[in-house]
């Protein structure tokens, strides 16, 4: 598990992390792949702030441009499962016991990665500027998908925290929906 951060970054205040320097998590454990369906609200904070401040250690580093990592990115799960992998094998091929060849294997699966990024990036519909929510496809007998709009992304910083505190919020209210059902007396499920 990766050290948790008790709070969210202000937004008008970088980190080192936001100007291009990241020295990767204090580690506890090997590094593992994350589940972001099955993260507890905790662990969905300090995945999300870690996520983060990676994303934009490696736009800084390698000059992303927004083709390949919108600001929106973390209100697209195709682009945080990819980014999220990533990430991952970032952290083992640069792991302190990893074999010395380990980043030439990163930076060949990383290069194969922007062009995945870059089609998930242009089937999103997410821009510099401007966001939406990726189009779905209704399949027959399905409800027609619902018309999605734009919307301007003002403020990337304030965007991301506040989507990672509804995010946090929504699995923090099902976590405690779950406790309550469970009985007083065994704290099982009735």
């Amino acid at each position: 598990m990766r050290a948790n951060r008790d709070t969210a970054p202000e937004p008008d205040e970088p980190e080192p992390d936001d100007i291009g320097e990241y020295g990767g998590p204090d580690l506890a454990e090997p590094p593992h792949p994350i589940n972001w369906n099955l993260l507890t609200a905790d662990e969905a904070e300090s995945e999300w702030l870690e996520l983060n401040a990676w994303v934009n250690w490696l736009r800084h580093t390698y000059g992303l441009p927004a083709a390949v990592i919108p600001p929106a990115w973390h209100r697209h799960p195709e682009l945080v499962w990819e980014l999220s992998a990533l990430h991952l094998h970032w952290l083992c091929a640069y792991n302190p016991e990893q074999n010395g060849s380990a980043p030439l294997g990163w930076h060949r699966d990383f290069a194969e990665a922007r062009q995945r990024l870059r089609d998930w990036v242009a089937v999103s519909g997410t821009r510099l500027d401007r966001d939406r929510p990726t189009r779905q496809t209704a399949w027959p007998g399905e409800m027609p998908a619902t018309p999605v709009e734009d919307t301007v992304v003002a403020n990337r910083d304030d965007d991301f925290v506040q989507f990672m505190l509804d995010e946090v919020r929504k699995r923090r209210h099902s976590e405690d929906a779950f406790y309550a059902g469970l009985g007083p007396a065994t704290q099982e499920l009735p």
